[in-house]
């Protein structure tokens, strides 16, 4: 990524104190762009402020609480005034079978896939300057029929269409709306939410075997993904962009 288009750039990126996040957000602020960055867990909030130090605005901030959200807007207002990108990266996957899912696993998902990142969005959208950039963190489960993901691909798809319509509806402020669906990504929890270290080990062997490049994404390939929609990207709006390895697209490797 050029830091000359960068610098000088004000963003904000929700769920940025691990992983995928994380990568986006020190890669802006290496670039020398200022940054707001949330995360609900304190204990994370305390060590990427202690990790970005100055060069990061660190807040706690609940994306499934409607009142964290109202609060975050004020903050990014009296800390940034008007921002030329907003990712928004929260997500949780919490997988389970369909006969297992309860109406709270169902309601946690979805606030926070679906509804915080729709009412995210449209808290911050005033700040966000004409000429800007939305991108929502979605994941290949967006259109893919995966057995033991029906909340969690529901709830991606939705994130889908909502980008899809702010996409259209924003025309006229020129901000594009765009979204990036990873694959099996190396994160810290893997993306599944309470998982113990020897099932995020199988669930990482699972996606070496399924993903056509054989290996999982890093969060700086994920990263310079966000970043290309959010800066370079100048004629893309309403697109999915998957950085997948492969996996969404139905690659046969050449026979022996």
């Amino acid at each position: 990524m050029d830091h000359d288009t960068i610098t000088n750039k004000k963003a904000v990126v929700i769920g940025g104190t691990h992983g995928m996040g994380l990568a986006v957000a020190e890669a802006l602020a290496d670039g020398g762009a200022e940054v707001l960055v949330t995360g609900r867990d304190q204990r994370n909030v305390d060590a990427v402020r202690a990790k970005l130090f100055s060069r990061a605005h660190v807040v706690q901030s609940d994306i499934s609480d409607m009142a964290d959200i109202v609060t975050l807007g004020a903050e990014v207002g009296q800390k940034l005034g008007q921002i030329d990108f907003l990712h928004i990266n929260a997500g949780v996957a919490n997988l389970q079978p369909v006969e297992r899912v309860t109406e709270d696993s169902y309601d946690y998902a979805f606030n926070i896939n679906a509804k915080g990142a729709f009412f995210t969005a449209q808290r911050l959208l005033p700040l966000i300057r004409d000429g800007g950039a939305i991108i929502f963190t979605s994941s290949v489960a967006d259109e893919s029929g995966t057995a033991g993901m029906s909340v969690y691909s529901g709830s991606k798809a939705a994130l889908r269409a909502f980008a899809k319509v702010l996409a259209a509806e924003l025309l006229p402020r020129r901000i594009r709306v765009n979204v990036v669906s990873p694959g099996f990504i190396d994160t810290p929890t893997m993306g599944v939410a309470g998982a113990s270290a020897e099932e995020r080990a199988a669930f990482m062997r699972i996606g070496d075997a399924v993903t056509p490049m054989k290996r999982h994404g890093t969060v700086e390939e994920v990263a310079r993904a966000v970043l290309f929609l959010a800066l370079d990207a100048t004629f893309t709006t309403g697109a999915r962009l998957t950085v997948d390895g492969g996996l969404g697209q139905d690659l046969s490797p050449v026979p022996a």
